[in-house]
């Protein structure tokens, strides 16, 4: 029965999403059907009761969407980009003249319009006047797809959003791609020729939301960058390719960023090794934005996360590196404090922190250290860290060494497991290395049959055979602990060194159960060698990649860059 009862209020709430429009008769508006009906879903939301039965069910959503009405009678219309009419995603400002600003990167307004014909005015800041590599960027989604990505080289714009002779309902959403300090985009009003009472309304939120506190990386600096060599500008800043945006869509969630490139907690970028303080995160995270004109109070009790991720450390460590073992005491000591003032603003998100997709590895440990000592002088459990994947050579980079769109997805792809691991959440791992964390080892029957050893520069194993024994299971070489999906698609892929010549079969199996899921051989060629299939895995294993190298004295092999992704 509550499965029936779930079905039809979600046909009404889908009716709602489209037809709702406006305050008629009971004074009730879009905003207040989402609210019942999310309530009524279970979420978070406002109880109403309609019908004055003492009751809220179902039967207050109907009848409070009969309550609305349309006029039958095409009438052009003008509103603002207010919270009446929209929804703001991430942090956004109101000006006394009722434009609402986009400030943070990836700060957007979102609705849902009927009409036939719509339009909005955008507002340009002081980086309009800028050349167009340096003004503010925005994009403009109808219905999830991108129909306009361009800069806001003018104090005020006019696009139209659509138009005909038959009215249709579309989402908008108006996002902010480019940072804080860079400008921001005012969204001035939506106009709309529709037979509509009030044909723009806000959408829904979403069931989980999530903060993202970060620097350079998360605001997508280069991300479109052609190369290392190419410097910053803002048309090449897109945050629709953070790894942040990218997290939030995987996961349906809602987000809101607070990101500023070069800054960090206790120094900013430094060029000579000293500490900068002009651009510490920690003393803006309270405010809408570090700019003057949104240099406001940041209202978290309305904002509420349910994750907050924190990736900083990278400019940090243009300062804490010159005298690492005295200053890595002072970063970790600025970060617990940090941890401090977000678990103050949210009391009940889980905090995830992570580092190292630019490197900066051997501060990773001072994050550690100090979720350590937040865990144990606070008590709180809600808390972890994990060391993000650095990008490589092979990787490719954009603009002034920083990630491009491929790690920027893969962090992503790996960020939304971790809090799909948080949150106790399944995660589908589409796109997770799953051999990310796997474990080499080396085995021998013969006495003295071998000698390994595991490089963490490169994350590589190094096998050299002395006595190869009879057979070719006499030795191996085992990376453990890659865990498949059952009936999930995955991608292996691996280098190895190894004579010209030399057949090295190997299997990935389930050592629970000893069932081989994927088979194959290795052929030397005398030179780093790259290898690479797909496979089905037909169970759900924590499985090994077993590489037999026995049989054959004085046989040197070395293993690379095992990845092992889910593709399907």
């Amino acid at each position: 029965m509550k499965k029936a009862f779930t079905a039809v209020l979600a046909a009404v709430t889908l009716t709602a999403a489209a037809s709702f429009t406006s305050s008629a008769a009971g004074g009730y508006t879009l905003k207040d059907a989402n609210e019942l009906s999310r309530f009524l879903l279970g979420a978070q939301g406002k109880s109403i009761d309609m019908n004055a039965d003492k009751k809220v069910n179902v039967f207050d959503l109907v009848e409070m969407r009969e309550s609305f009405t349309n006029t039958g009678e095409f009438v052009q219309s003008t509103v603002k980009a207010d919270e009446e009419h929209t929804r703001f995603v991430g942090r956004n400002y109101i000006d006394d003249n009722g434009v609402t600003w986009l400030v943070q990167s990836g700060s957007s307004v979102e609705f849902t319009v009927n009409a036939r014909s719509a339009s909005i005015t955008l507002c340009g800041d002081s980086s309009a006047n800028n050349d167009r590599d340096y003004q503010s960027r925005y994009g403009i989604l109808i219905d999830g797809e991108l129909v306009e990505d361009d800069m806001l080289g003018e104090k005020e714009k006019t696009i139209e959003l659509f138009s005909g002779t038959e009215a249709r309902t579309a989402t908008v959403r108006i996002i902010h791609l480019t940072e804080a300090n860079q400008g921001a985009i005012g969204v001035g009003s939506i106009t709309v020729d529709s037979d509509f009472v009030a044909p723009v309304s806000p959408t829904q939120k979403k069931d989980l939301s999530i903060e993202f506190i970060g620097d350079s990386i998360t605001c997508a600096y280069g991300v479109e960058g052609k190369d290392q060599y190419e410097n910053f500008k803002t048309t090449t800043e897109n945050f629709m390719k953070s790894y942040a945006y990218l997290t939030a869509k995987k996961l349906n969630a809602d987000y809101s960023a607070v990101c500023y490139s070069g800054y960090g907690i206790i120094s900013a970028y430094s060029n000579d090794g000293s500490a900068n303080t002009s651009g510490l995160v920690p003393d803006y995270y309270e405010y809408i934005g570090r700019p003057d004109a949104y240099q406001k109070p940041w209202d978290f009790e309305s904002h509420k996360n349910d994750v907050v991720v924190v990736n900083l450390g990278t400019n940090d460590n243009t300062y804490v590196s010159k005298e690492f073992e005295t200053r890595s005491l002072e970063f970790t000591a600025g970060y617990v404090k940090f941890l401090e003032k977000i678990r103050k603003n949210n009391p009940d998100a889980y905090i995830i922190c992570t580092l190292g997709t630019m490197g900066c590895t051997e501060e990773y440990p001072c994050i550690e250290a100090a979720v350590k000592e937040f865990r144990e002088t606070t008590g709180d459990t809600r808390i972890m860290c994990y060391q993000s994947e650095t990008h490589t050579q092979s990787d490719g980079f954009g603009s002034d060494w920083h990630p491009n769109e491929g790690t920027q997805q893969r962090s992503a792809y790996v960020l939304a497991d971790k809090i799909c691991q948080a949150l106790g959440m399944e995660s589908d791992q589409l796109g997770l290395n799953v051999a990310a964390d796997a474990v080499f080892s080396s085995d021998t029957k013969i006495p003295n049959g071998m000698s390994a050893y595991y490089s963490e520069w490169d994350n590589s194993y190094h096998v050299t055979v002395v006595q190869g024994g009879d057979s070719i299971g006499d030795i191996t070489l085992t990376d453990s602990g890659i865990g498949l999906k059952k009936d999930g698609k995955y991608a292996l892929s691996f280098s190895i060194n190894t004579a010209e010549g030399a057949e090295l079969p190997f299997v990935i199996k389930d050592p629970a159960t000893g069932k081989v899921i994927f088979e194959d051989t290795f052929k030397g060629t005398g030179t780093q060698t790259e290898y690479s299939a797909e496979f089905t895995s037909p169970i759900t294993a924590d499985a090994d990649l077993i590489i037999s190298m026995g049989g054959t004295d004085s046989l040197r092999v070395s293993l690379y860059q095992v990845k092992c992704v889910r593709i399907g």
